[in-house]
């Protein structure tokens, strides 16, 4: 009897994927902080507080495109409420902030300001541990994941998939944004958090801390990327793309795909979580406006324009998205979302596999 052996994984990376990896490493950890910190301000190589503060925040972005690509691009599987998971990841680590300001608020109350005005007396019981740094930590990761557990285990078990699945995740990102927005919930309401004074007793307005939490934000985006990089190497990974090209043909090989569909959307809605929590430091508030749903329909127009299955492709697609976003809404913000609705339609039209895809194409490179 012939045995068919099974091919071995490759490297993780290749040596010029290392290269290029030890160098975006090197330019968040020295030379972004080196620029910054060091450079005069009046130096043309200084890089200013605005450029440190939008490089980090599309930073946050690229790890939700990361995160759909893993469940998109390799399992096949459309989510259009990701924002969801990237808000309850920035509504812990915003509860944490808040309790950080203390008495220095306008009621110089221990109670957040909005609790005060709303006349509450104590915290709501959800807000128990959120005067711990390390409950906070644990809590980013374990509050998306647990949601996405629950709501994937029901929709997977069910056996609900393609557009229906998408439709379904639209309305629950809808409806957590409109749950939020209520007083009573204890989140703030329609303004959410804001005014924070400090992280771990430190001022977190300072450039110091502006940078350190660029860097922490870099260096997760690219440990993200290798945690991506190593899952879709193996076994599993090998699976879901199976999963993805012919689900029925899985389980006939005697796979269980709803197993392999709830892990990979569990893992992918924690690294939103991390994102969201790293995100709302930098920017400064959070509130039920990144729970809508054009915010998730974006993180998927992020993964489609770099290019779906590559991993880099989406990092790609986040930062020129959110780059031309940034300069599009200042410059004509009247036509920014027409260039939005043009470029994914665009793409979808004539470059199905991104801008990756398009680099790869006139390289010669197999992705």
């Amino acid at each position: 009897m012939t045995t068919q052996a099974l091919p071995t994984p490759g490297p993780l990376l290749s040596r010029a994927a290392w290269s290029a990896f030890i160098v975006a490493l090197l330019l968040v950890c020295a030379v972004a902080p080196l620029l910054n910190l060091v450079v005069p301000k009046d130096s043309l190589f200084h890089l200013s507080d605005y450029a440190v503060a939008l490089v980090g925040k599309i930073m946050c972005y690229a790890i939700c495109a990361l995160a759909m690509d893993l469940i998109w691009g390799y399992t096949g599987i459309l989510s259009l409420g990701h924002g969801v998971f990237f808000a309850l990841g920035g509504y812990v680590m915003g509860m944490y902030l808040m309790r950080q300001i203390g008495r220095d608020g306008n009621y110089k109350s221990e109670l957040p300001d909005f609790m005060v005005f709303l006349d509450w007396k104590a915290l709501p019981w959800h807000w128990a541990l959120s005067d711990s740094f390390v409950a906070t930590l644990l809590l980013v990761v374990l509050v998306p994941g647990l949601v996405a557990l629950v709501f994937g285990y029901f929709a997977f078990r069910s056996r609900i998939k393609g557009v229906y699945f998408s439709i379904i995740t639209q309305a629950m990102t809808f409806a957590a944004m409109l749950l939020f927005f209520r007083n009573e919930t204890g989140f703030g309401g329609n303004n959410g958090f804001t005014d924070f004074k400090r992280i771990l007793g430190l001022p977190i307005a300072t450039p110091s801390m502006r940078m350190t939490l660029f860097v922490l934000t870099g260096v997760t985006l690219l440990a993200f990327f290798l945690l991506a990089r190593w899952l879709i190497n193996a076994k599993f990974g090998r699976v879901l793309q199976a999963i993805r090209d012919a689900e029925s043909r899985v389980m006939f090989s005697g796979y269980s795909p709803v197993g392999y569909k709830l892990t990979i959307w569990t893992i992918s809605a924690m690294m939103c979580g991390v994102a969201g929590a790293l995100y709302v430091p930098q920017v400064g508030i959070i509130n039920p406006s990144e729970m809508s749903p054009a915010n998730s329909i974006e993180i998927a127009i992020w993964a489609a324009v770099g290019g779906r299955a590559s991993l880099i492709g989406p990092i790609v697609g986040a930062f020129l998205v959110n780059g031309a976003k940034s300069w599009l809404t200042v410059a004509y913000p009247e036509f920014w979302l027409y260039v939005l609705g043009a470029l994914f339609i665009g793409v979808t039209l004539f470059l199905p596999n991104g801008v990756v895809g398009l680099a790869r194409r006139w390289t010669g490179r197999k992705p």
